[in-house]
């Protein structure tokens, strides 16, 4: 009994240094991300998009002043988001929901006790300024990916940070842009006045109203160039979705002008990693664009040939996208076949302030690639059934990525199964 009593206090001691250990780990490890910020990221702006976990923006890790159970749930929330594998089995309370919905639960539970532990009032005078502001806007954005019956508190969530930033500031544009999202997926026309505050903070203008207006020039921050091309792309899928085509043609092309007013280096080979990922940030946003235009203009009844230009400039600019991204140089996109499986290049992994947005961009950009792609096919299949195969072929190939989804990816494949069946009698003759 004696050697048992010890062999588990040794192991309890064990797990407790373990832990701890583990939790030095991470504060040094989100203290080091803030301190070697490259020149070149803070240049282009990704540092602004960066995960914040509380604490001064400046120097990283989490705020001593949130008490050593405050400090816990926070980084018990970043575990619980970057490596669950290696934090603990999931709490019995998330059995029977999906890996992935129970793992951000589990993360919204920690930042729910931790920001209840910022809000007491013996502790909000000893906080950093942006800690209770992080902390919301992490929640938030956990929920937001959750979706459906949390949506509403993402917004609520949202809302506050909002108040807190004081209405000012690119962080503030940022949450004027999901709050225009979420009151979008949740049907609420209040989307149009977030998004037109959005707008107005990254390009300095007051339009007077509450409806969207392009502005005359691109703003001159990258990071305010990526949040204005976002900001109109949700614009345009709102009008369009909504059958407010006129209201959706106007702005795609607008912000098609607008967007390619922006220099764009002669060749991305020069650039840097942080300078590439923003040009090619630009170029998928474009491309998002061009798409939705040309689903309105075949809506509005104009050529079928306009439509399907517009939807191969998308196809290709989106096709760029992710071979760049890759690292397969592009002369001809044609003579390519569809790389949905290659790696990410080494330059965005190893940077962890560009591994995420190029990691997105990448998905984003197969996926969009996919369905111009697929959307050419089916206007083309009336008129020129073997130009069809082609485009749902090349449609197939990008659409094999792990991350289309499932829906869409059975869509495409249906349209080439019943296109090539059709053909192939025609073709044994």
């Amino acid at each position: 009994m004696g050697v048992s009593a010890v062999g588990l206090l040794a192991i309890g001691t064990a797990g407790l240094i373990l832990d701890k250990n583990t939790h030095i780990w991470l504060e040094h490890h989100l203290t080091r991300l803030k301190t070697s910020i490259d020149p070149d990221t803070r240049e282009w702006g990704w540092d602004l998009e960066a995960e914040r976990w509380t604490g001064d923006p400046n120097q990283g890790g989490t705020d001593a002043g949130l008490t050593a159970d405050g400090r816990k749930a926070v980084r018990d929330a970043w575990f619980s988001h970057h490596r669950p594998e290696k934090y603990g089995s999931l709490d019995e309370n998330n059995a029977g929901v999906n890996m992935v919905d129970a793992l951000l639960l589990r993360t919204e539970a920690c930042l729910r006790s931790a920001i209840a532990i910022a809000e007491d009032p013996n502790i909000v005078p000893k906080l950093h300024p942006c800690t209770l502001t992080d902390l919301l806007a992490r929640r938030a954005g956990i929920l937001e990916r959750l979706g459906g019956a949390h949506i509403d508190e993402s917004k609520v969530q949202y809302e506050r940070v909002w108040q807190l930033l004081e209405r000012k500031g690119v962080q503030a544009a940022r949450v004027a842009l999901k709050l225009g999202d979420v009151n979008s997926r949740l049907g609420n026309d209040k989307a149009l006045a977030w998004w037109t505050r959005a707008i107005e903070l990254v390009s300095g203008d007051k339009f007077g109203t509450q409806l969207p207006t392009i502005p005359a020039a691109p703003p001159s921050g990258p990071a305010e160039q990526r949040l204005l091309a976002s900001a109109l792309v949700s614009i345009s899928a709102f009008y369009a979705m909504r059958r407010q085509f006129d209201h959706a043609r106007k702005i795609e092309e607008a912000s098609l002008a607008l967007l390619r007013s922006i220099r764009s280096p002669e060749a991305l080979a020069s650039t840097s990693p942080p300078q590439t990922l923003h040009f090619l940030t630009l170029l998928h946003r474009s491309a998002l664009l061009s798409s939705h235009l040309a689903e309105v203009m075949y809506v509005q009844r104009l050529p079928v040939a306009e439509c399907l230009k517009r939807l191969q400039a998308a196809a290709t600019s989106s096709e760029r996208v992710a071979y760049a991204l890759v690292g397969i140089s592009v002369r001809d996109s044609d003579q390519l076949t569809p790389s949905a499986k290659e790696p990410l290049l080494a330059r965005y992994v190893d940077n962890p302030y560009l591994e995420k947005p190029a990691s997105d961009l990448l998905r984003d950009a197969r996926q969009s690639a996919a369905a111009a792609w697929n959307l050419m096919g089916e206007l083309a299949e009336r008129m020129d059934r073997q130009s069809a195969l082609q485009y749902y072929t090349r449609a197939i190939g990008w659409a094999v990525a792990d991350s289309t989804l499932r829906d869409d990816f059975t869509l495409i494949s249906r349209n080439y199964t019943r296109i090539k069946q059709a053909l192939e009698p025609l073709e044994s003759k």
